[in-house]
Order: structure tokens, then C-alpha cells, then sequence
């Protein structure tokens, strides 16, 4: 079976490819498996386990569930039925992942036509059912394109399509644009048919659903959504990856077994796409995924099993000779890149003229060419209004989530103290060593205890700015409880999943310590072009 797979997606490439073309004499389309060929796959509606749909099957729910419902965790499969729900203009609970019950749904792996409706927040195409019933999600989409779409998978209300072809794109599909022989088939990029300002148009939209969906806020409580910040580059941004490769689940690789598949998930599949190259990422990063190919090609029989394999950029500056590090010099320096693939190694990055070291396991931001621009509105942002034009050095900053120390020293100019806090030892160690190297020298960082992780702080709230930064899930609200408590004069809400930061910040101003806070903005940053993906901020202020 993985034989046949193979053939399917390995094709040439020697002239222009559309992936969506069956009348292309290089279109293969892509082999399905039956739901029982497809372990491990996780689609919308496919439940909570390995064991989900099995017939008498249940999750055992925590104490914690059943007192009360858990709530939204802003993830790829509640996003989208938000999106099926306005696209049908229905607010019943969809209930995914149950036996289908729904007569309008189509037969698996038949070809419909489509025109194409909306753009989902999670990057795929939407259509309606001509009576209005069903939305099917067809992935390389635009809306306005008319196409033909195999049906893979039935839920409730929705279907899940493979996209056959575009019988009559949109006018705002430029496939001239596309610059990867792999999109169209690759899960990690869905809008390189799609120009910068329509995917900044379209990602300044997904921010706004997310708070109408997310925050339960009537809209009069928050702002217009700003515009999206572009990044400076649109491909070749990336300074890391993680490609990977499935092995036998016994008895590792043997000798002169055949090389596996080393790339991304296959759209819409459970089964990784074999791809030679990435152009997304920078070119140290794209030297060393050749690199390690072949390295993987050459010593397949010492690994036991599957592998993810890490290519992080690492750049060393060298200054030139004599130049002054004052701060009012112009210094001229080389840049020298290289790819790490040690998860332990530390790398080093510039924001600017900040430098930081860390594991490059450890996180960091991806798209270094927007940090220093994505910095500099962070610091104006955390700036107190009024306090700035009275004496701003009485003000001072908490960097929650603080990792390596990004923002504490890329925005901590003007602060009579700084404290950066984090659960991770790792990231604390790192974070001091990045405030000496730079010359920080009044912040201090500590590992904060999840149960109280403010306790250590004492600086006046109506003089503090707090910034967060916390991962895809959000926060809790027990460090939400805690953070009303501090009190801070000025909040900013950075986040990587701006579902989960409408939830947390509509729960903030409705709780009775948040009720003084207002939204002052909201918007976002391009950190991954090509891609759904937008990196979302919040600003509040306390009123009182």
C-alpha cells in the first residue's frame, strides 16, 4: 500500500504544475484509504482518542468535566464548525464525530461540483450545498472558484472534499504566484494563489470571527480589529523546521530496507509527502534539510524508528574592525548562517542589535525578519498613557511567559524594573544569560510556581505593564485569576492562536477584578505568509 502511495505523489516537475489540473498529463490524484486505513488520523469530528468511533467506546471525562463544560479550546475542529455555523446561518450544536444521520450527505469518494463561498479561518475553501443543508470543505480554494471535488468523509453538516479540479477560477486566484512544486498537496501552505494584501485582508477577518466566536463579548466592548502587520519577507522566512519520517513499528530499519518518505503530512491525510526541498525556509535551513536526507539515506538502519528531525538557523554576527558598540555608532558587521540540527546546541539570533542564545529545541520565534519591527510596537504598546509624560522611568514591566527573554530586553528600555517569569528553568538560565550579553541590568527572571506565580512580585500596579506570550492552548484561569489579582495598569496579549486569546481576554473583562479593564486595540502580524496561520495582539488598559 505504501508502494502505491508513493507512485502516486512522487511526479515530475520539469514544467509548471497544478496540482488542482486533471487535465495536466503530471495531475495524480491522491490515493484515499477507507476510514479503517486511515489509524491515527486526525480529521475534524474524529474524537478525543485513539479510540474514538469504535463502537462502545467512551472517554472517560475528568472530575473536573463533569462539574462544569471545559472551555473552548480554540482548536482546529471547533474554528471550523464556527465557520460551517455562519455559513449555514444556523446556531444549533453541530455534534461531530457521531454516527451520520444527516440524508443529504453525499456518497463517499463521489465528484461534485462546487463554487466556492468563503474562506475558512483554518485556510480551507467553504461551499454550500445547493439546498443550503451541507458546507463542504475543500482545501486550495478561493471563493469564487467553481470546481470539482471528491468527497472523502461525512460529518453532521459538513464534508470533508479532496480538490479534483478548478474548472473556473476566481479572480482573485493567480496561480502565477504559486513558487513550491509541493503546494496543492502539502498540509503546510494553503495561500500561495492568493496575493499579500487578500491574505492580510483575509487574516485581519479570521481575528475578528475569532472574537465574535470566541470572546462572548458583545461587540460594543472591544475595537475594530487593526490591520495585519506584513512581514518583511514571503518566502525563505523561516528559521526552523521539523520535517519527519515514519519507520517500522518493530525492530527498527533493517539493512538495505527502502529510505522512507522525509518531508511534511500530506494534506488531509495521515501520511507524510516526500519533499526534497522547502522554500519557505531560509537557505542555511534549506542547505541543512538536504543535509540531513542524505545523512538519514546513509545511516537508515541505526534508527529503531520514526524520526522528527530539527533544522534551526543559528547566526554568528561579526562586527567590523574597530567599530564602536556604542549605541549611537553605525556598525557595519557580516552575517554568517548556518543550520543546527542538535535540539541541545544553542543557536544564537539578532533582533536588532539584541542578541539571544538558546537550545534550539527551545522555543523562539520563526520569522526573524518581522522581530524587530514586531518589538518595537510591543514596547510602544506597553507604554502606560499619562505616566509616560510624567516620569516613565518609575514604570515598570513583567514578562509573563518570558522564554528566552525576548521582550523583556527588546522592549524593556525605559523601565525602572523588569521581571521576566516562567515555568521553564531552561528558559529562565537562558533569559539571564541574554539580559548580561546585552546589558540589561535591571531585570531579573525567575521560575515562577503555577499555583502563585506572582507572588514574588512587588511592583505597583498602577505603574506596571504586563506582556504574555503563552503557547497555542492559551491561558488557564488560574494564571488569568492571578493576573487580575496583580492588577497591572497596561496589558499586552501576544498570541500564536488568536481564538484562544478572544476566549481569554473575553473572560478577563467579565470577570469582577477585569470589569475596569477596556480593549484599547487589536490586531495582528504576518509571522507566516502562505499560510492560515496570523499571530494575534491585544492591548488593555485598567481604568481605574
Amino acid at each position: 500500500m505504501r508502494r502505491s502511495l508513493r507512485a502516486a505523489v512522487r511526479v515530475s516537475h520539469s514544467s509548471p504544475f497544478k496540482p488542482w489540473n486533471t487535465n495536466h498529463l503530471q495531475y495524480r490524484p491522491l490515493w484515499v484509504a477507507s476510514p479503517s486505513g486511515m489509524s491515527g488520523t486526525k480529521r475534524p469530528g474524529d474524537g478525543l482518542g485513539p479510540k474514538a468511533g469504535v463502537k462502545g467506546w467512551k472517554r472517560k471525562r475528568t472530575a473536573q468535566e463533569t462539574k462544569s463544560q471545559p472551555r473552548p479550546a480554540g482548536s482546529h475542529e471547533e474554528v471550523l464548525l464556527r465557520d460551517v455555523e455562519l455559513l449555514l446561518g444556523q446556531s444549533h450544536e453541530l455534534s461531530c464525530g457521531h454516527p451520520q444521520s444527516d440524508t443529504t450527505a453525499p456518497e463517499q469518494f463521489s465528484q461534485i461540483e462546487l463554487s466556492i463561498a468563503m474562506l475558512g479561518s483554518t485556510g480551507d475553501g467553504l461551499a454550500i450545498s445547493q439546498d443550503g443543508t451541507r458546507v463542504y470543505v475543500v482545501p486550495f480554494t478561493v471563493p469564487g472558484d467553481k470546481v470539482v471535488a471528491k468527497v472523502v468523509k461525512n460529518f453532521p453538516s459538513y464534508s470533508m472534499t479532496d480538490l479534483v479540479e478548478v474548472t473556473e477560477p476566481s479572480k482573485d486566484r493567480n496561480d502565477d504566484l504559486i513558487f513550491c512544486k509541493y503546494f496543492g498537496r502539502c498540509s503546510g501552505c494553503q495561500f500561495q494563489m492568493l496575493s499579500e494584501d487578500y491574505q492580510l485582508q483575509h487574516k485581519q477577518k479570521v481575528i475578528a470571527k475569532a472574537m465574535q466566536n470566541f470572546s462572548n463579548l458583545d461587540p460594543s466592548l472591544f475595537p475594530s480589529v487593526g490591520g495585519v502587520m506584513p512581514s518583511p519577507l514571503l518566502r525563505g522566512y523561516r528559521t526552523k523546521l521539523t520535517p519527519h519520517f515514519d519507520g517500522p513499528r518493530r525492530g527498527g530499519f533493517k539493512e538495505g530496507a527502502p529510505v522512507p518518505d522525509i518531508g511534511f503530512q500530506l494534506k488531509g491525510r495521515s501520511f507524510v509527502l516526500d519533499i526534497e526541498d522547502c522554500p519557505i525556509g531560509t537557505d542555511a535551513v534549506r542547505d541543512g534539510f538536504k543535509s540531513q536526507r542524505n545523512y538519514v539515506k546513509e545511516n537508515l538502519n541505526t534508527f529503531k524508528r520514526g524520526a522528527t528531525l530539527l533544522l534551526r538557523e543559528s547566526t554568528e554576527r561579526t562586527f567590523s574592525s574597530g567599530a564602536s558598540d556604542g549605541p549611537e555608532t553605525t556598525q557595519s558587521y557580516t552575517d554568517v548562517k548556518t543550520c543546527i540540527t542538535d535540539s541541545k546546541a544553542l543557536v544564537t539570533e539578532w533582533v536588532g542589535r539584541a542578541k539571544f542564545a538558546s537550545p534550539a529545541g527551545s522555543f523562539f520565534q520563526n520569522n526573524n525578519s518581522i522581530l524587530e519591527k514586531f518589538t518595537g510596537f510591543v514596547q510602544e504598546q506597553l507604554v502606560i498613557p499619562g505616566l509616560a509624560e510624567r516620569d516613565s522611568s518609575e514604570s515598570y514591566l513583567i514578562d509573563a511567559y518570558c522564554g528566552s527573554g525576548l521582550f523583556s530586553i527588546c522592549c524593556g528600555h525605559g523601565f525602572k524594573g523588569i521581571l521576566g517569569v516562567d515555568i521553564s528553568s531552561q528558559s529562565i538560565e537562558s533569559a539571564k544569560a541574554n539580559a548580561k550579553e546585552n546589558g540589561i541590568h535591571n531585570a531579573r527572571f525567575i521560575t515562577g510556581n503555577a499555583e502563585a506565580i506572582f507572588a514574588d512580585v512587588d511592583f505597583p500596579p498602577e505603574s506596571t505593564s504586563v506582556v504574555i506570550d503563552p503557547p497555542r492552548k492559551g491561558c488557564d484561569e488560574l494564571f488569568l485569576s492571578q493576573l487580575l489579582k496583580l492588577g497591572p495598569k497596561r496589558l499586552v496579549y501576544i498570541s500564536c492562536n488568536v481564538h484562544t486569546m478572544a476566549r481569554d481576554i473575553g473572560w478577563l473583562v467579565q470577570q469582577d477584578l477585569g470589569k475596569d479593564y477596556s480593549i484599547d486595540k487589536i490586531g495582528g502580524f504576518d509571522f507566516f505568509p502562505q499560510t492560515h496561520h496570523v499571530e494575534g495582539y491585544a492591548v488593555l488598559s485598567k481604568n481605574s
